[in-house]
């Protein structure tokens, strides 16, 4: 619409419509999973396996590919021209092919060139199962004659040789294989060196049942007697050694002033 006012024109214009932009949805905001250096398992070289392999297994899942060790890669149809199908496909590849050469790159090199035919990380972990668990059923069988071979002797601390039993009986647990305490505190006691014959009988007529830890404390405190009754014994021999010889002395003095 025109107005004249005055020989001014004035031109109304009309008002524009602002054209409504879509809102898109946000994509969600993928975060790259960092692992750090120290999580990273260290090389297998064949000894060892179930616990390499554990430790494998946590570093893969931070990496979202512990799948893979599992799953059987998917078979793409003569006749399939989708595109999805077809990226989802290329996709899994991609991932398999880093899970895998994670899995590899965990081997010590005389492994590597050993496990570098394997085409998918499922085919790969599963052949390093197979061989290495067959060698972990002698391992289990190694650790199990050592407990039961052990015998504790008196040159040695009786608390210094439980915990070596201690750390026998760990790897027995890391093998899978569970003892429960109060089978551990009587086979401790039926250990114990032929000098403490008596404080084991003592103990083996105990009715109360005790923890491993009691055990320990119950034997550190007879160490810590006997070590101070044999001081204790030690130093009265001393004494009477030194008082037998001060008598012979004055006597032999007394002597003396009797001749002269």
């Amino acid at each position: 619409m025109t107005t004249e006012s005055d020989n001014v024109v004035v031109t109304e214009l009309a008002p524009v419509a602002t054209p409504t932009v879509a809102q898109v949805p946000a994509m969600p905001t993928v975060v790259p999973i960092s692992v750090s250096p120290g999580e990273k398992p260290e090389k297998f070289s064949g000894l060892n396996f179930k616990r390499w392999q554990q430790k494998m297994l946590f570093y893969l899942t931070t990496l979202n590919l512990a799948r893979f060790l599992t799953e059987d890669a998917p078979k793409l149809k003569e006749d399939e021209h989708d595109i999805q199908v077809i990226s989802a496909i290329d996709a899994w590849k991609h991932s398999d092919f880093l899970c895998r050469n994670y899995v590899m790159n965990g081997l010590a090199d005389s492994l590597y060139n050993v496990y570098s035919d394997k085409k998918t990380a499922k085919e790969l972990w599963e052949s390093l199962d197979r061989k290495y668990k067959t060698e972990d059923a002698g391992a289990k069988k190694f650790v199990v004659g050592r407990f039961l071979d052990y015998k504790m002797v008196d040159s040695k601390t009786v608390v210094s040789q439980v915990q070596e039993l201690q750390v026998i009986l760990h790897e027995i647990h890391a093998e899978g294989m569970m003892l429960s305490e109060t089978f551990q505190v009587a086979a401790i006691i039926e250990k114990l060196p032929p000098a403490w014959k008596d404080f084991k009988n003592y103990l083996k007529h105990k009715r109360k049942e005790m923890s491993i830890e009691d055990l320990i404390i119950r034997l550190r405190i007879e160490e810590d007697n006997r070590r101070f009754e044999k001081k204790g014994a030690h130093t009265l021999n001393e004494a009477k050694a030194n008082f037998v010889e001060h008598g012979q002395s004055s006597k032999a003095k007394m002597n003396n002033n009797k001749g002269k």
